[in-house]
């Protein structure tokens, strides 16, 4: 999958990418955080969280976040990104595989697709955190 991205380097510690998910861009930056000597994903989505929303919105967060095993989602303060953000601990000098890299992004893809949905209902449509969730897994059984 890594030969199939196009990567930017954004600084001496920081690779860039913009991969096309199954709803939209996603905007994926890997660094090296040579302070806890770990590997740093942050995966972020074009979905402005309004300061009235904000609240729901932190509600699905923790919804979300209990059914995680790797990784996390995260509403940047800042400018109100959701961001789902996973690290790659090496301590002692390791080195990661392409395979590893390409995983901790595969991963961050996967995740983002999952509940990309449900961070849209709560945004746009005004869904409670837990309609939107029940929404966004809801899967059809059997054929049409």
């Amino acid at each position: 999958a890594l030969e199939d991205w196009s990567f930017e380097r954004s600084g001496d510690d920081e690779i860039t990418v913009s991969i096309a998910g199954s709803w939209c861009d996603y905007h994926v930056s890997v660094s090296w955080m040579e302070d806890v000597e770990a590997l740093h994903l942050a995966c972020a989505f074009d979905l402005k969280v309004t300061e009235v929303r904000r609240a729901e919105v932190m509600r699905l967060l923790t919804m979300v976040n209990e059914q995680m095993w790797l990784g996390h989602f995260d509403l940047w303060s800042g400018d109100g990104v959701v961001m789902y953000r996973h690290a790659l601990l090496l301590a002692g000098g390791a080195e990661p595989s392409a395979r590893q890299i390409g995983a901790m992004i595969v991963g961050a893809i996967e995740a983002c697709d999952r509940y990309y949905q449900a961070f849209q209902f709560v945004v746009w449509a005004g869904r409670s955190a837990s309609e939107a969730l029940e929404g966004a897994l809801f899967e059809t059984v059997g054929n049409a």
